[in-house]
């Protein structure tokens, strides 16, 4: 059974200061509670139906407390529209060590990013083109918000999300001889441009894109290409399609020149 105080618990985890207080996040739908269970995050209590039960029994021995519940029990409890099998309450885990260099091809800087379903859904396409860092401004959505989880789709638990300011991640950039690239409307087209260098990448905000004082200490502005007749398409893309616009041809030209 899911008792109220548990219910409340839940709810009570859509906010950031919450989570802190509590040390807590939460974390839903069948396939993610599975990428859960695969990681290192620690589960405090899993509340499952009969039907995740006896899909997952083999790996169910990870979380602290499994609670078999109904159906409704499960729907009372969700933060989701359409909620399903499962509800995992886990630990926040202890902030990642901040590297000390860049040693990979591409590394994502965020610049206040503050939809939760962007956040998330950069995460995943991160995971998707094997990038294994992403640095994020103070400013952006809170990597436990049940909605980035959910739009990671549980890719949070492949890629590294580092909070830092912009400071710390220029000056690692440098020190490892590392590009810092910026995405803006008006850059260098991306299918005519040389990316084949170890870069950091900064994607900006949804409304004001990157912010000028970062602007200013960018190597190189990038761009993607309007192709529709005389530019009368849409103002711009969101910014997670952009990521995976940009990150493609980054990685295409990176792996295919070697």
């Amino acid at each position: 059974m899911i008792g109220k105080n548990t219910i409340k618990l839940i709810k009570s985890l859509l906010d950031k200061k919450n989570r802190i207080e509590e040390n807590l996040f939460v974390v839903e739908g069948d396939k993610i509670v599975s990428e859960v269970l695969s990681s290192g995050f620690k589960i405090e209590r899993l509340f499952v139906t009969n039907t995740f039960l006896e899909k997952h029994s083999f790996n169910l021995s990870k979380a602290s407390a499994v609670i078999e519940v109904l159906q409704d029990e499960i729907k009372k409890a969700s933060l989701l529209k359409t909620p399903q099998n499962c509800i995992a309450i886990c630990q926040l885990p202890a902030p990642i060590k901040f590297p000390s260099e860049m040693t990979e091809p591409l590394t994502l800087f965020l610049d206040d990013v503050q939809d939760p379903g962007n956040m998330g859904t950069i995460i995943r396409i991160c995971d998707w083109f094997g990038i294994k860092q992403v640095y994020c401004s103070p400013g952006c959505a809170d990597l436990f918000n049940p909605k980035v989880i959910q739009a990671s789709m549980g890719s949070f638990c492949r890629v590294d999300v580092i909070t830092s300011t912009f400071d710390k991640v220029e000056t690692i950039a440098h020190a490892s001889g590392v590009k810092i690239c910026g995405a803006f409307l008006d850059g260098e087209n991306i299918y005519t441009s040389d990316l084949n260098k170890k870069t950091l990448l900064i994607m900006g905000n949804e409304g004001n894109g990157i912010n000028g004082q970062i602007a200013g200490r960018i190597d190189r502005r990038v761009s993607i290409p309007q192709f529709a007749v005389n530019n009368k398409g849409a103002e711009s893309l969101n910014v997670a399609v952009a990521t995976a616009v940009i990150c493609a041809e980054f990685k295409r030209q990176f792996n295919y020149s070697k």
